[in-house]
């Protein structure tokens, strides 16, 4: 019979490996307990970083990724925006970001080819090709560049397609953030510093093998995913195979060939079969008593697909209609309510369930130390989701 692990086993972990019950030093600790950090929000690097660290501060992340150079912002698992180690970076190019990349060729080669503006592009394919080559080489000869500089040095990235002709939500746009999108994940641009502050979504762009000097290693596409299939159980396991398909993206016959690749042991998780590393399966001690203010998009609460043994019944209150998480509140492993922050600067939360007296005292002091990080900052989440919409008012 395979080897029970309870939710409690899969709560201790969590609580240490995500440095949430043992704060990281360094952001490329707190970075890597957790694989990647969830980007498409620029907010989130930054608060998700500061939930995990010792030493929370905007300078430390910043270091990490604009100066230091350690971790990178990129494409990858489902089509969304991450911050990872450089190591995790190339497995994520090799392994996820190089699949997408072909699929969104192909989607942009036939809209430009079927929905040009005010006539479609002849031959998309190699049009797109040059355009790629022309913008890269500008790039490179600005050393750093924003889209619209991009745009207006090469003025091919002002075509347009018209997007949905005929409907409601019929739209006429440039194919520039289609293009740069499409060097990012091929992994030849970078996203550099934003212009203006760390909420800025204005990003600098850079070659990427100028962003980081030494590149990204090379991986094949099968071995990449056997060792992100390796980081991500020891990170998120034990769990269900399915739960690795959705962090990844990956179709289900990638899934299985990945964890083939790797000494796995087959478990039961409370009556759903799992699977965890094999060297991975004795038990964790239980942390001290913690608790954590988590950011929108935080990549915890997006770990995993299954999450009813720490979300409980909580999921209309604290994810919006596209399965996006908003701010939530945990104690000991599981959530127990959501957070937000009103215009005035205040933080303020409300608990979803009955809490101990002891974890209600860890989640005050983890509201004192999040208000205290903000200070006169304001953040609204990218995503809003029912409960934080309430609780900012």
């Amino acid at each position: 019979m395979p080897l029970e692990i309870s939710t409690a086993q899969r709560r201790a972990r969590l609580g240490v490996r995500h440095h949430l019950a043992a704060p990281a030093a360094t952001v490329e600790d707190a970075v890597a307990g957790v694989v990647a950090l969830h980007a498409t929000d620029p907010a989130t690097v930054h608060l998700s970083a500061a939930a995990r660290l010792v030493g929370p501060a905007i300078a430390e992340v910043e270091r990490a990724l604009y100066d230091d150079r350690t971790v990178l912002r990129l494409l990858g698992m489902r089509r969304t925006v991450f911050v990872t180690g450089l190591e995790t970076a190339a497995l994520v190019q090799a392994g996820c970001s190089a699949d997408i990349a072909a699929k969104q060729r192909r989607l942009l080669e036939q809209h430009l080819g079927q929905q040009g503006y005010p006539e479609n592009v002849p031959e998309p394919g190699k049009w797109l090709a040059d355009v790629e080559t022309a913008v890269e080489a500008k790039l490179r000869g600005f050393g750093s560049a924003t889209a619209q500089q991009l745009s207006e040095a090469e003025p091919r990235l002002r075509q347009r397609l018209q997007m949905s002709k005929g409907k409601p939500y019929e739209a006429i746009g440039n194919v520039t953030s289609r293009v740069l999108f499409q060097l990012a994940v091929d992994g030849r641009i970078v996203r550099g510093r934003p212009r203006g502050t760390w909420l800025s979504t204005q990003y600098v762009w850079h070659p990427l093998d100028e962003w980081v000097a030494s590149g990204l290693a090379p991986w094949s596409a099968a071995e990449a995913r056997v060792e992100l299939a390796r980081r991500w159980l020891r990170s998120y396991g034990p769990a269900p195979l399915t739960d690795l398909r959705w962090w990844t993206g990956w179709t289900l016959g990638q899934t299985r060939k990945a964890l083939a690749g790797l000494e796995t042991a087959d478990v039961d998780l409370g009556g759903v079969p799992g699977v965890a590393l094999a060297d991975d399966v004795e038990p964790v001690p239980e942390p001290p008593a913690w608790a954590a203010f988590l950011p929108c998009l935080d990549p915890t609460p997006m770990g995993w697909q299954d999450r009813d043994w720490f979300l409980g019944e909580h999921k209309a209150a604290l994810f919006d209609r596209f399965g996006n998480v908003g701010p939530t509140v945990w104690a000991n492993g599981r959530i127990v309510g959501g957070w937000a922050q009103r215009e005035s600067g205040e933080v303020v939360f409300r608990l979803l369930e009955d809490v101990s007296a002891e974890e209600k005292a860890e989640v005050e002091a983890a509201a004192d130390r999040c208000a205290k990080w903000f200070g006169v900052v304001r953040v609204i989440p990218r995503f809003r989701t029912p409960l934080e919409r309430e609780l900012a008012e």
